[in-house]
């Protein structure tokens, strides 16, 4: 018995020698929450003016009020930021006082496989151990994406009200509070390199509603995005609701659109506003 002992702890030892230290400390993945999004039809739920009919507004417990919010990204002409799968985002929220910055980098989830995407996102660096960013699965009609988010608050004197800050000032404030990981993303300052040669697309001045439903907080918001003319507005409705939990973002997913459809106001297509608006701006 003695021997074994001896030789069972002289093996574990060569064995920590001989792995990588690597795979010894080996941080797990991050936990996402769940963010359900899905399509309404807009010539069904928007009256002539572009807001939600009284009919939905009613159906989903909400006011007539509604939040405003003023959006842009920053890439270059190339679009090299977005393509290598990162945004760059502004917000101008109603009743906030300060500009809400955003980074995000997604991953594709293919064949649902929310896992695998993970383990993609932690070989590039974002594990459990990750404090500056947040995970979330954007689960559409069909399609799922890993989003993982770093968002910061910052101010710029001049700007009051919804006014979004300039080109230049956009360049600034992002640069500012650029992430490490966007900054060395392909090599050393990459991000700021990429930020410096940026422009504007959009902005975009969306609505946002709030109510419930099935027992969960539920938004409705409309996003008038230029047409792929340029010659005119294309309005994207989307609802969507927030969970920490896989099972109930499934089970949710498919009652609601299942709710949408009996009311006739679903559209079956994923959202795709931020391509759109790379797209056309």
């Amino acid at each position: 018995m003695i021997k074994f002992v001896v030789r069972t702890s002289i093996f574990s030892l060569a064995l920590s020698v001989l792995l990588p230290l690597s795979d010894a400390i080996a941080a797990g993945n991050m936990v996402p929450d769940y963010e359900v999004k899905l399509l309404m039809n807009p010539n069904v739920v928007l009256d002539a003016d572009h807001k939600l009919k009284s009919t939905v507004l009613s159906t989903f417990s909400m006011p007539t009020s509604v939040t405003k919010m003023n959006v842009l990204f920053m890439d270059t002409n190339a679009k090299d930021i977005y393509g290598n799968t990162w945004i760059a985002r502004i917000r101008k929220t109603e009743g906030e006082s300060d500009f809400e910055l955003t980074y995000k980098k997604r991953y594709a989830i293919d064949n649902g496989n929310i896992t695998e995407a993970l383990y993609k996102a932690n070989a590039e660096g974002f594990d459990s151990t990750e404090k500056n960013y947040e995970a979330q699965v954007e689960w559409g009609y069909q399609k799922k994406t890993l989003s993982i988010s770093n968002s910061k608050t910052d101010s710029k004197s001049g700007y009051s009200g919804m006014d979004l800050p300039s080109a230049s000032d956009s360049r600034s404030l992002l640069k500012k509070n650029i992430p490490g990981k966007l900054n060395n993303w392909l090599y050393s300052g990459w991000g700021t390199s990429m930020l410096d040669s940026s422009r504007k697309y959009g902005p975009i001045l969306a609505k946002r509603s709030v109510g419930t439903w099935s027992g969960l907080k539920l938004y409705i918001e409309v996003w008038p995005i230029l047409n792929q003319a340029g010659t005119g507005t294309d309005y994207i409705v989307e609802a969507s609701f927030k969970t920490t939990s896989e099972a109930t973002a499934s089970a949710k997913h498919d009652e609601l659109q299942a709710y949408l459809i009996s009311r006739g106001w679903f559209v079956a297509e994923d959202s795709l506003k931020t391509q759109l608006i790379m797209d056309r701006y």
